[in-house]
């Protein structure tokens, strides 16, 4: 039964990175911490793991389908993984006072970002080639600042970046859904891969196994879920992306208060 819960956690996760560009932690993380009893820091960095592989796949897919702004994005990136690497260490100190915090905080996240998809879903914006090369400086320099507090996010709770960089991309830089899901993607790319690494070097247990079934089965699912995406109307994403992720919240928050 752990194994099927392995298999579900990374197909969901796949599925929401692929579709919305969302962190594989808003499904992993709850999953291993509420139904298999993994601490909340090892179950970050499974997530994290999962994320870079999935992200990148799913960037790969959204760059053939020229989805993908690499000039701005790359420019966010930098900040990004100087914020996952101090995110990270906040993340363990915190663990370490709060054991169960971060799957909390996790959850809840899922909850919140179901509900903005369903009732303030992003329909606007330009693709990349009408929105690159029209940025002041302001506005560049805004997005890297950003950039920064959403890699400390990242790194603090696996989770949350995927969003916080739609927003960035949507309302700071002025791109349409798929753009800024494909950009979000080359760049969660980045910041899982320190944000695991920086786990794994502050004492994170992982078991070897578990973790290559979570991860295949993500990418399983970030693959499908990518190539749907672009062929997919931007509301109807919206809509299934926040029902799938406010239902997904509210099962694991029962069952980890009355498991």
């Amino acid at each position: 039964m752990l194994y099927l819960v392995y298999v579900l956690a990374g197909l969901g996760a796949g599925i929401v990175t692929g579709l919305a560009g969302l962190s594989a932690a808003v499904v992993i993380t709850p999953m291993l911490v509420s139904l298999c009893g993994w601490s909340s820091y090892n179950a970050v960095t499974v997530a994290l793991a999962s994320d870079m592989l999935a992200s990148l796949l799913s960037a790969y897919t959204y760059y053939k389908n020229k989805n993908i702004d690499l000039k701005n994005g790359s420019l966010v990136t930098i900040t990004a993984f100087v914020g996952s690497v101090v995110g990270s260490y906040c993340g363990y100190l915190f663990s370490q006072a709060q054991p169960d915090g971060l799957g909390y905080i996790s959850m809840l996240t899922t909850i919140f970002l179901g509900i903005k998809f369903l009732f303030k879903p992003i329909t606007k914006g330009a693709d990349a080639d009408g929105a690159n090369g029209r940025l002041s400086p302001k506005k560049t320099a805004l997005a890297m600042l950003l950039g920064c507090g959403i890699g400390w996010v990242c790194g603090f709770t696996g989770s949350g970046g995927g969003i916080l960089m739609l927003t960035v991309f949507t309302m700071v830089l002025g791109y349409n859904l798929k753009v800024a899901v494909g950009t979000s993607t080359m760049i969660m790319t980045v910041v899982a891969l320190t944000g695991a690494v920086s786990h794994i070097s502050m004492g994170a247990a992982v078991e070897p196994l578990p973790t290559a079934v979570t991860v295949l089965a993500c990418l399983i699912g970030a693959y499908i879920s990518a190539k749907f995406a672009n062929r997919c109307e931007i509301k109807k994403l919206n809509r299934v992306v926040g029902v799938v992720l406010a239902i997904l919240g509210v099962v694991t928050i029962l069952i980890k208060l009355f498991a």
